[in-house]
């Protein structure tokens, strides 16, 4: 039986101060942003992050009533100095960077405005 998943292709960012978050995610990332606004008349600033090979995605600016929020991987070179990397433009680490059995290593990290995020490096060859 051959199964059909859906795959991730959009990652939305939803923070009550976006200029700290598109200027964090500038800083680690290297990502632009370009304003497209809301229909609720908020802020919407899209982002090509994925380049070539990834996802885009869009910080949308919160009301207020609810949390801010992020839920995404980030594939990078080295997971230890991204942690360091990330303390270094305002985030801090929740979960260390810790390796599986077959290689993965990942941590957890809160960006500059509150929101979890992950990085991780895929098992070398």
């Amino acid at each position: 039986m051959s199964r059909s998943t859906t795959p991730i292709t959009w990652f939305e960012i939803g923070t009550d101060r976006p200029e700290d978050a598109e200027r964090f995610y500038g800083e680690m990332f290297g990502w632009t942003f370009e304003e497209q606004g809301s229909a609720n008349g908020g802020s919407y600033r899209v982002t090509g992050a994925g380049g070539d090979t990834g996802i885009g995605g869009a910080i949308r600016t919160t009301d207020g009533t609810s949390p801010n929020y992020a839920v995404f991987y980030a594939e990078v070179d080295d997971v230890a100095e991204t942690c360091r990397r990330a303390e270094a433009a305002g985030g801090r680490v929740l979960v260390p960077a810790r390796t599986t059995p077959s290689g993965l290593t990942s941590a957890h990290l809160l960006d500059s405005t509150g929101n979890r995020l992950g990085v991780f490096s895929p098992p070398k060859p």
